[in-house]
């Protein structure tokens, strides 16, 4: 005999969730959301995932090198990142050092600098490092020490601390121009993509405690062995269709009223979410709240040599608008030469160059840097730009990020740009997309539904 019908089982329902946005923010969301039971469906505009770190083919005679739009690295204590790379099965694809090891070269002087950790704790990990220095005079080297001491003991959450610049906290503890640009602004603008001078001390803060000043091994750095497309894009669209996930690429979503979900995570750009969005994002945001918090822009040099001219996985420069270097020539698939990478952020002034200027401008400061490059055939020079690639960490930036709540309950936000703590970073990206999945589930929970 059947039970009354008041006395039938539940069946817990999750709710349909719409993710739009496929970048790292997305598609972390969408994985978090499918794991957790939803049912979604995540919305690219683009014909493929991955976001800002992308792929493409480029033809050299008769090779295809696969060329990232950016040279995208990880630290150690990126542990959001590379959780979601161990996510997507592709952790054997990536490279990390055993030991924090940065050789530093000058397009001025001759000679190698080093920063390299100690087996010590932190902070004394980068004593050895920074006493012996050679872009450091003797007593800028004296004064870098303390002023790290006290960097560490900066409140990075405090609103009065993303009001400061950081380039002025570091004049006030006696740092010269000659040590912001050899040291700070050598690890800060990569980082930060905005030099300390513009910068938020908050984000610097928030850069070197955690990368540099609170564990030994967490500035370690890692980067990919394959093209960002196999190891982001690729990896997710299998990482996602395996979850259940329905991705539709190529769909641009042009109001969240369109969409048949329950909920919504906007894991786009912050002018394309202010767009979507901007009627949920609460009151303390002005209305022009992405446009003020603004982008920033880097570029790429691609330069593809008939011979090695650079032994190392990358290397820093001083003295130099170079500023970090990649080999990138078994990653993109070269047989023949060697294909080096130069990363540019802060780019503001290059960004709209025409490609023969920035040859003409920059292959001499290669070929100072890297010596072996003047007497090396130049087979290929091309230029890869990311005008908006981050927001600008600009001080006063926190009171314009949003948190991943809005006043909606259908509508979550997920994206660098967001209220992370972080610069706009993998870390970052892949933060927010943990954080808008956790909000959506506590406070969308399994609805109870007649079975």
């Amino acid at each position: 005999m059947s039970a009354p019908s008041s006395a039938r089982p539940t069946a817990r329902r999750h709710p349909r969730v719409a993710v739009v946005g496929g970048g790292l923010a997305g598609i972390t969301a969408a994985l978090r959301l499918a794991d957790a039971g939803c049912r979604v469906t995540l919305h690219e505009a683009k014909p493929k995932l991955g976001g800002l770190t992308h792929s493409f083919p480029r033809d050299l005679g008769d090779e295809r090198l696969w060329v990232d739009n950016g040279q995208h690295v990880f630290l150690r204590c990126c542990t959001s990142y590379r959780a979601l790379l161990d996510r997507l099965g592709v952790t054997g694809q990536v490279t990390i050092q055993d030991r924090l090891d940065v050789t530093v070269l000058s397009g001025a002087y001759v000679g190698t600098g080093r920063l390299r950790r100690s087996g010590l704790p932190a902070p004394l990990h980068l004593g050895a490092a920074l006493a012996t220095y050679r872009w450091l005079s003797p007593l800028d080297r004296l004064k870098v020490v303390p002023a790290a001491l006290a960097l560490g003991r900066v409140d990075r959450k405090a609103p009065v601390t993303d009001d400061q610049s950081f380039g002025d906290w570091l004049a006030r503890h006696g740092q010269s121009d000659r040590a912001v640009e050899a040291v700070w602004d050598l690890i800060g603008v990569a980082t930060l993509n905005a030099p300390a001078a513009r910068s938020s001390l908050a984000l610097a803060a928030t850069v070197f405690q955690l990368g540099l000043l609170d564990e030994p091994g967490a500035a370690d750095i890692g980067w990919s062995d394959v093209p960002l497309q196999q190891l982001h894009g690729d990896a997710a669209a299998k990482a996602l269709a395996d979850a259940g996930v329905d991705v539709r690429l190529g769909a641009k979503v042009v109001s969240l009223d369109d969409l048949d979900a329950e909920a919504v995570v906007v894991a786009t750009t912050a002018p394309e979410a202010a767009r979507l969005a901007g009627d949920v994002i609460p009151d303390a945001h002005p209305a022009d709240w992405a446009d003020e918090l603004g982008s920033a822009p880097i570029i790429n040099l691609h330069l593809v040599y008939d011979r090695t001219v650079l032994d190392e996985p990358f290397v820093a420069a001083v003295d130099s608008p170079l500023q970090w270097v990649f080999d990138r020539t078994a990653h993109a698939g070269l047989r023949q030469g060697q294909y080096v990478a130069v990363s540019i952020s802060a780019a503001d002034q290059l960004v709209d160059l025409p490609v023969a200027t920035l040859r003409e401008r920059f292959v001499p400061h290669v070929e100072a840097v890297l010596p072996r490059a003047r007497d090396a055939e130049l087979r290929d020079f091309f230029v890869t730009r990311e005008r908006h690639a981050t927001f600008r960490p600009a001080p006063g930036s926190g009171r314009l990020r949003p948190a991943t709540r809005t006043t909606s309950a259908r509508v979550y936000l997920a994206g660098a740009w967001t209220a992370t703590g972080w610069p706009a970073t993998m870390e970052g990206a892949v933060r927010s997309g943990e954080a808008a999945a956790d909000a959506l589930l506590e406070t969308r929970s399994p609805l109870e539904v007649g079975a």
